[in-house]
Parts: C-alpha cells; structure tokens; sequence
C-alpha cells in the first residue's frame, strides 16, 4: 500500500511540469469586465426604455430582459457570442444572455434532425432543468411566503 502511494506522488510530480498553468487572475479580469458590460448594456436598455416608452421601474424588466436575449441570440447566430464566451468565460455565462446563447446554439446544431426532434429536444435538454429548478423553487419559495404570511 506504501509502494502505490510513492508511485503516486511520483507521477503526479512528473506530470506537473507538463500541466498547463492556468492564469486564473486575467480569467477573473476577464469575467468580470466582460460580465460588467453585459451589465451596463442592459442597465442602459432599461434606461432607454424608461425614457422614450414610458415604462416605470416595476414594468422595464421584461422588455430589457428580452432585448438582451433578442441581442445574444442574434450574435449566436453570427457566431459572435461564441467568441465572446471563449474569451470571457464565466462573464458571458452568468447574465441571462449565456442562457439564451446555449439555447439558441442547441437549436443552431441540430436544425438539420428536424423542427421537434433536433431543434426542440436538443434546446431544451439544457433549458428543461433550468426551467424545471426555476418553477420548482419559485413554489417552495411562494409557500414559505404564504406561510410567513399567513401565520405573521
């Protein structure tokens, strides 16, 4: 048991060198000012929406919502926010614009299976527990709301 434990230690010290060394500050840079402007981008979508289409705070959001997964998905489609993604990493995978940029980049390579079988089962193979997370936890959520309520 001793001997394996040696010739562990041994490999893994061999391997090291060959091991690529990740630059883990500049890939933090990266996420976080290309994840900032995605940001930015939507908080002046929203502001532009506010001034010119009267909308108030509590109606903006799903207009600026849609406008940046209309902008992501059309990117995808040019092949620009894979670019983006390679780049920036988790940046451009954390705001919804990464969400809507896996579905539509499902739905882009495997448009040749078929409308139902390729684009709708392949998109929605990552959306489906994202989606199923998302209602499932809104309820237990709403019921822990209503119990707070209803007993408060």
């Amino acid at each position: 048991m001793k001997k394996e434990t040696e010739s562990r230690e041994k490999y893994k010290q061999k391997i090291q060198s060959f091991q690529v060394k990740r630059p883990v500050i500049q890939n933090c840079f990266r996420a976080f000012w290309v994840g900032g402007t995605i940001c930015l981008i939507g908080q002046g979508i929203e502001n532009f929406y506010m001034k010119f289409f009267d909308f108030t705070k509590d109606t903006v959001a799903g207009p600026t919502v849609a406008t940046l997964v209309l902008i992501s998905v059309l990117l995808t489609g040019f092949g620009v926010y894979d670019k983006i993604a390679q780049y920036a990493g988790a940046g451009s995978a954390v705001p919804v614009t990464g969400f809507a940029n896996s579905m539509a980049s499902a739905a882009i390579e495997h448009r040749s299976e078929g409308l139902v079988l390729g684009i709708g089962m392949n998109m929605f193979q990552l959306a489906g527990s994202v989606i199923v997370f998302g209602v499932a936890s809104a309820y237990v959520l709403g019921l822990i709301r209503y119990a707070f309520s209803y007993f408060m």
